[in-house]
């Protein structure tokens, strides 16, 4: 609470005291304005004043209509007028006894315009006892008014990428199966000669050739199916694993590949019968996975299985073949155009790149123009949402929000629920003045890769909301959770925020101005506000401005760094 001494009250007993010609005016009372200064909260100026009538002075037939008018720029913002009346007074308002005087009680609101930056708060009276009017004067009671929460700002909260998904090596298999006979690891031309061997073997000499292509790995695995002893089927498997890496040697050989073939052995094939069984379309098939389920030992599971005797031939005739078998697995990497050929495509036929191509293109560069020119080009070719995006988080990074909010408008056409978009598109609205947009777009933004809940402490303090503000704020330490600390008079918390910020700026400078003259530290103003001009001139005019700086604003020392 401020307490501001004037001769409001003093006035009021001048005017209402008709009782006599005494012209001597009674000693001046106490005022309280709160706040005072003023302050814009959300997109108002609230002020309430209180003050004490005094005992014997207000005329039993005095009427007094007292209005709050906010003076700024040449113009004026009036209150709501209240009217009080002595005993005796046929009007209606708000009666005062004569005898033990009473409360002065006003609340004021009014509709924020920037120019009220510089402004002064006056009451201006009508006042009359019976049919006389008596002339009172305007009588400033506040200054005002602070826009400290301006501060609390949309950019100071990073958009959200939606990232292209371009790898430059890409990996490619070639797989194909070599069967045996039951205990068996011989191969048979008929195996080697499948449809399946040919591609590989194919595959493996075009990798060697291409120069777009590298093989990166080669891999023999031997299987033996899950029926019979552990160590027959070991041995198997070892068997059919070495016979198809013999065959396969040959043709290493051939392409002079040097690449080594990495072996692996699965003694029963306990996963590929289950997958086989899951495939089929065998009657009972549900009893039989039943039975792998329930049963984790290789023994038990095929002692079950073999009990089974409505299933068990259909299994040994059709399941059971597949699984003896070595399997090759030929792993390449495709080699994808380099960073130059990107860019020279990107620059003069980038209808040769993919969308991923594209939206990489432009991470290789740090000319905004540039970048833009190839989002846009992304976006004609294939209507990419995230190019759309891209294009909006440069516009907005700008300060051309209405530019911003058309692209992520696009984007939104195309991916509607995308939460990094309505994140983005959130920043923008409320940049752009639009508070009732910002929140629908942030309420579908759960699961956004951004910071949702300090976006919405802005979006909360910029409103007025500054209990919600602390709230969704947390532990942040913005620059924009400075300023609801900063609101909230909480000036400790203030400084440690903004000494915590990642990455201070010109606002954080000017922040912790603010803090200082708050907390009267002069030092902390002047080295502050050097600080924070010198990074944003803009800032100058702002502070020359500013009702913070006020005590501080015929300095010569302050004077010099406004000017």
């Amino acid at each position: 609470m401020h307490m501001k001494k004037g001769l409001f009250l003093s006035l009021i007993a001048a005017a209402v005291v008709l009782a006599s010609c005494n012209k001597t005016l009674p000693n001046p009372e106490q005022i309280t304005v709160n706040p005072s200064p003023l302050e814009k909260v959300g997109n108002k100026v609230n002020a309430e004043i209180t003050g004490t009538f005094p005992e014997k002075k207000f005329a039993k037939k005095g009427v007094l209509v007292v209005t709050p008018v906010l003076k700024y720029d040449g113009q004026e913002a009036l209150g709501e007028p209240v009217t009080y009346v002595g005993e005796k007074a046929k009007e209606n308002g708000k009666t005062v006894n004569y005898k033990n005087g009473g409360k002065y009680m006003q609340s004021c609101s009014f509709d924020f315009v920037p120019a009220m930056m510089q402004s002064e708060l006056y009451l201006r009276f009508e006042a009359r006892v019976g049919k006389k009017v008596i002339e009172i004067p305007d009588l400033k009671i506040a200054d005002g008014v602070r826009v400290t929460d301006e501060l609390a700002q949309a950019k100071d909260n990073k958009t959200a990428t939606t990232p292209d998904k371009f790898q430059r090596v890409i990996q490619e298999l070639t797989e194909a199966d070599i069967k045996f006979l039951i205990q068996s690891a011989e191969l048979r031309s008929s195996e080697t000669k499948s449809a399946s061997v040919k591609d590989l073997q194919a595959a493996l000499k075009e990798a060697k050739d291409n120069e777009k292509k590298e093989i990166n790995k080669i891999e023999v695995a031997g299987y033996a199916s899950p029926d019979g002893g552990m160590d027959l089927n070991e041995k198997l498997a070892q068997n059919r694993q070495k016979a198809a890496a013999n065959f396969l040697k040959k043709d290493l050989k051939k392409n002079k590949v040097n690449n080594e073939i990495q072996a692996n052995i699965t003694a029963e094939d306990w996963d590929g019968f289950q997958k086989a069984m899951e495939n089929s379309n065998m009657q009972d098939k549900d009893l039989v996975l039943r039975v792998l389920s329930m049963y984790s030992d290789p023994e038990e599971r095929e002692a079950q299985i073999k009990n089974l005797s409505s299933v068990y031939g259909t299994i040994a005739d059709e399941i059971l073949p597949a699984l003896r078998r070595s399997r090759l697995l030929l792993t390449i990497d495709l080699i994808g155009k380099s960073d130059d050929e990107i860019r020279e495509l990107a620059k003069n036929d980038p209808a040769q790149l993919s969308v991923e191509e594209l939206l990489y293109a432009a991470t290789l560069t740090e000319d905004k123009a540039e970048k833009m020119a190839i989002y846009q080009k992304a976006a004609d070719l294939y209507n990419d949402y995230r190019a759309w995006n891209a294009m909006g988080q440069l516009y907005f990074e700008s300060g051309n929000y209405a530019e911003a909010r058309r692209c992520y408008a696009k984007a939104l056409d195309i991916q509607p629920n995308d939460p990094d978009v309505n994140y983005n598109a959130g920043l923008a609205a409320m940049a752009d003045g639009d508070l009732a947009k910002a929140e629908e777009h942030f309420g579908k933004a759960a699961g956004t890769k951004a910071n949702l809940s300090a976006a919405m402490g802005t979006l909360y303090t910029q409103k007025g909301d500054y209990a919600a503000a602390k709230k969704a704020y947390g532990d942040n330490a913005t620059n924009n959770a400075a300023v609801q600390q900063i609101l909230d008079e909480d000036y400790a918390a203030a400084s440690k925020t903004l000494d915590a910020v990642k990455e201070p700026n010109a606002t954080t400078a000017y922040l912790k101005a603010v803090v200082g003259a708050r907390t009267n530290d002069k030092d902390a103003v002047y080295a502050n506000l050097k600080s924070a001009i010198a990074q944003d001139a803009n800032l100058k005019a702002r502070a020359a401005r500013d009702i913070e700086f006020a005590k501080f604003a015929e300095e010569a020392e302050f004077q010099a760094i406004v000017k």
